[in-house]
């Protein structure tokens, strides 16, 4: 009989050190999920971030592109906020599409020159991190326009804007 319970003791040990093996395979599938999901949440989160910033330079240098004309773009500033301002001519009516950003979203405003309609009646684009515009002169009649975002994004163009220049592209 001594025979017998030395084999229960040693199928016992077995027993335990498979169902050991067992939890530890299911603790670090367990741990390798978690970590995993974590890593695939960062990578959105930066993913989502990088979307939106590229997105609204994306736009803004699109809308600079369409209006690159002499005189046509220009920066200043209204009602406290920085603006973008691209100039057209429709049927001999100027008007003024000014992009801006406020309370953390994009804006653009479409309107007559001079028709005092204020920033806050602007179309809501997107949301937007704080953002700024610089306009440098780069002679020959060229402008270099800079859009910052706050992070460290920024998107400059060359406005070639000289008389004699037909829609921004040289002769």
């Amino acid at each position: 009989m001594a025979v017998k319970t030395g084999k229960r003791s040693r199928g016992g040990a077995e027993q335990l050190f498979s169902a050991l093996l067992f939890f530890l395979f299911l603790f670090c599938t367990l741990f390798t999920i978690l970590i995993g999901s974590r890593v695939y949440e960062n990578i959105r989160a930066r993913n989502d971030a990088s979307f939106q910033t590229d997105t609204v330079l994306a736009y803004i240098v699109n809308k600079v592109r369409q209006s690159d004309r002499a005189d046509a773009v220009a920066v200043r500033e209204e009602e406290g906020q920085q603006v973008l301002v691209l100039t057209s001519v429709f049927d001999d009516t100027v008007y003024e599409t000014r992009i801006y950003q406020l309370d953390g979203r994009l804006y653009e405003l479409f309107t007559q020159k001079d028709s005092g309609i204020g920033l806050s009646y602007g179309q809501e684009i997107m949301d937007c991190k704080p953002l700024s515009f610089s306009m440098a002169p780069r002679g020959n009649d060229a402008s270099l326009l800079t859009v910052a975002l706050d992070g460290g994004a920024e998107a400059s163009l060359l406005l070639r804007t000289a008389a004699g220049m037909e829609g921004g592209t040289s002769k």
